[in-house]
């Protein structure tokens, strides 16, 4: 009789413990060096998420590593999985080693990396590996890559601004990662293609008009460095940097006529100031891979491509959004639809950006491609 009662408190027992343990989460992100209130990648990642997760009825979480580093990414990653993660989203390509690692930890996982593709490589210049072994770049069967054409959304936005009218124009980029410097060698681009249909020989993208910040956050620096260009006479300036991008609209909000140029998603909700967006569709891929897993559809082991003719990037073409006022909509339409279907073929790297400016009859200092390219 004692061994029944007891058996039977010990069930009780643990049954109380499964009731009050933890609630997992079966969807979740993890934060790269923003948050999920960055306004740009990481939020419209988020949001992608929410939005599927609440319309599915759908348990899900983010989780913020402790800090920038391998380690970290990976701690993060295993609590989420022991928190109950069925389907982890990482977005940047910060994740790329820690995803490499993760795929194999955690087979019946399944990762969405944004912005990266797993591989071991710490070093490029040694080819160094975070675990000592040969280098790797193998995409589970769990893992599925997600990378986005860029260039071509900064183009159509360097394109619209000179159609706009602005003939002196600045770029600033958070860091110097792939997505960022393909947002800004299309900018560049999109501005010399436009000026030469506007007959404007003596165009030219200043090199110190072109500028890596070296991070993501808001800050006062970046707020005066904006301001001073824009006191120089610096007309827009396409902000490609995150959190970052609030202290370039915080310098255009303080004087007259200067506009910003947002990135990721549609920030014209964040200032008047904002011309236009160079989008791409973070949301939406995230929806469509969660779509595909919940459906049994889930194809990983690759790595894909997502741009104009994926309607993947673009700029946001909205009345509320659309504040150009001599370039318009049908002209953009145009200028997509070329860039879609390959008549115009915008460059992807320092040798294409050469010969793609070149031909336009214009000659790029050798002071700016070290500034995009550093």
């Amino acid at each position: 009789m004692k061994k029944v009662l007891f058996a039977l408190v010990l069930f009780v027992f643990a049954a109380v413990l499964v009731a009050c343990g933890q609630e997992e989460y079966e969807i979740a992100m993890i934060t790269d060096s923003g948050d999920i209130d960055d306004r740009s990648f990481n939020q419209g990642t988020w949001e992608g998420i929410v939005e599927f997760a609440e319309e599915e009825g759908k348990t899900y979480k983010y989780y913020k590593p402790t800090e920038v580093s391998f380690d970290a990414y990976v701690a993060a990653i295993d609590l989420a999985v022991e928190s109950g993660a069925k389907v982890v989203v990482t977005p940047g390509f910060l994740f790329e080693n820690s995803v490499h690692k993760a795929q194999s930890t955690h087979p019946d996982v399944t990762f969405i990396l944004i912005d990266g593709s797993p591989h071991n490589v710490t070093d490029w210049g040694t080819m160094a590996t975070y675990d000592g072994s040969a280098p790797d770049f193998t995409v589970e069967d769990n893992t599925l890559s997600i990378f986005f054409q860029e260039e071509q959304s900064g183009f159509l936005a360097g394109y619209a601004s000179v159609k706009e009218g602005f003939t002196s124009l600045g770029f600033m980029g958070g860091m110097a990662v792939p997505a960022v410097v393909r947002f800004g060698l299309g900018f560049v681009a999109g501005a010399y293609y436009a000026a030469d249909e506007e007959g404007l020989t003596n165009f030219a993208f200043a090199a110190n008009r072109y500028l890596y910040l070296n991070t993501f956050a808001p800050s006062e620096s970046t707020k005066t460095t904006a301001a001073a260009w824009y006191a120089d006479g610096v007309q827009a300036i396409h902000a490609a940097a995150g959190g970052a991008g609030n202290s370039v609209m915080a310098a255009a909000q303080e004087t007259t006529g200067k506009w910003v140029v947002g990135v990721d998603v549609d920030q014209s909700n964040l200032s008047d100031k904002v011309v236009t967006s160079a989008m791409k569709g973070l949301a939406v891929s995230v929806q469509t891979a969660l779509t595909d897993y919940y459906n049994d559809e889930f194809e990983g082991g690759q790595s894909i491509t997502l741009g104009v003719a994926e309607n993947a990037v673009g700029l946001p073409t909205e009345t509320a959004s659309w504040r150009f006022v001599n370039f318009t909509v049908a002209e953009y339409n145009t200028i997509r639809t070329a860039v879609g279907n390959g008549t115009v073929n915008v460059p992807t790297d320092e040798a294409s950006f050469v010969t793609f400016v070149t031909a336009l009859g214009y000659t790029p200092s050798q002071a700016l491609l070290d500034t995009i390219w550093p």
